[in-house]
């Protein structure tokens, strides 16, 4: 049976489109997750929001309890997980306001947890295309069709944060050929690999970073004003999409 997580980022922590919701408290073998699951169906599909950086936005991106995220979704059966996040765009083609179905990853983070096989025996996860192709196919495919302007098959790189870059980091991350920056999809999409759950990211550009010399640099009060005003957009998305999900034949690789 299909289910499937939402996990929602800054200004779509908790949208109001579940019918008869209702709030579950969790506890993992890592922890609490950031937040309290929001239980509900989308078409009759049986939905879980979660609330990465919690309720009110409390929890810094370092700080994120990444594997009780990601386990206390895979423990309530969740099949799938579309995972909404900002990002800076390291493109000029990529403009505030699109969005980004990324493919791949470059993990630029230090100190978080990234495995649930940290202990016992050694396992070696196949990490070429951590992202659900499927999923990639399905999202493009209602974008296009809602006129939402968007890019699939990019490369999103994770900083630890909460700082944002410099104009040196910014550059050199364009010469990686990294085409979005964030805070929050590693280890996210990796740990959702491990637990065999198929997983795509719904990135919301908000900036240019700093690299854009006749752009302003980021702000978090530029990052917020763009999520508000494009959280409608990826509510529609996520309408839209999740009921094709059920009709898909997935053949993502586990």
């Amino acid at each position: 049976m299909i289910k499937i997580g939402i996990i929602g980022g800054s200004g779509l922590d908790d949208p109001d489109i579940l019918r008869d919701a209702e709030e579950i408290a969790v506890e993992t073998p890592y922890g609490a997750p950031s937040s309290v699951l929001t239980y509900g169906r989308i078409e009759g599909v049986e939905i879980f929001i979660l609330a990465r950086h919690g309720k009110n936005h409390f929890i810094s991106p370092s700080a994120v309890n990444f594997r009780a995220n990601i386990h206390a979704l895979k423990e309530q059966g969740c099949t799938h997980i579309l995972a909404a996040t900002a990002v800076g765009s390291l493109r000029e083609e990529i403009e505030p306001g699109h969005l980004v179905f990324p493919d791949q990853f470059i993990d630029h983070t230090r100190k978080r947890e990234t495995t649930f096989f940290d202990k016992g025996p050694v396992m070696h996860t196949p990490m070429a295309e951590p992202f659900c192709p499927n999923l990639i196919a399905l999202l493009s495919e209602s974008a296009k069709g809602l006129g939402i302007p968007f890019h699939s098959n990019r490369t999103v790189i994770t900083v630890e944060g909460p700082r944002f870059s410099t104009k040196a980091e910014s550059h050199m991350f364009r010469s990686w050929n990294a085409d979005v920056i964030n805070m929050s999809t590693v280890p996210e999409v990796n740990l959702a690999r491990e637990k065999k759950i198929h997983y795509a990211a719904v990135a919301m550009s908000t900036d240019y970073d700093c690299w854009h010399e006749e752009e302003e640099p980021v702000t978090w009060e530029m990052v917020i004003a763009t999520m508000n005003k494009n959280a409608d957009s990826v509510i529609r998305l996520f309408l839209d999409t999740i009921p094709k999900i059920t009709e898909f034949e997935d053949v993502c690789s586990e």
